[in-house]
């Protein structure tokens, strides 16, 4: 997996990037995307430790972008990645299941539970 310090969010909303912001950024270094679409190139450019995609972003979805993820890292286009998908509602976990996500929060972000999942899977990941 990649750069110990770098973690991409990938969302359309500002609240939903402060949230993540303000849970991680003591741990990583926190890069903001606006489009799924953007995330495998991002992925090339920072050598992430972590990706957190948003259900909702600009024109791909965080469930499309994680299974694009997955297809480039499987082709070895892009190495293995930590990606968390932040589900709207308790039934979206079975889309995060699908798209081989590592984990997922449900919104509203538990600040000190995403924290937690994330350092926790990075570990033993």
């Amino acid at each position: 997996m990649g750069n110990s310090s770098v973690l991409l969010v990938a969302t359309g909303s500002d609240q939903t990037y402060e949230e993540v912001d303000a849970a991680l950024s003591g741990d990583y270094k926190v890069v903001r995307l606006y489009a799924g679409a953007d995330v495998v190139d991002a992925i090339q450019l920072h050598d992430p430790a972590v990706i957190i995609l948003d259900l909702q972003i600009g024109n791909m979805g965080g469930v499309a972008a994680c299974l694009e993820i997955r297809l480039e890292s499987k082709a070895e286009r892009i190495p293995m990645q930590n990606v968390f998908l932040l589900l709207d509602r308790e039934a979206d976990v079975f889309l995060a299941q699908e798209a081989e996500a590592d984990g997922w929060v449900v919104k509203p972000i538990d600040p000190l539970g995403l924290r937690q999942l994330v350092i926790s899977e990075t570990i033993s990941g």
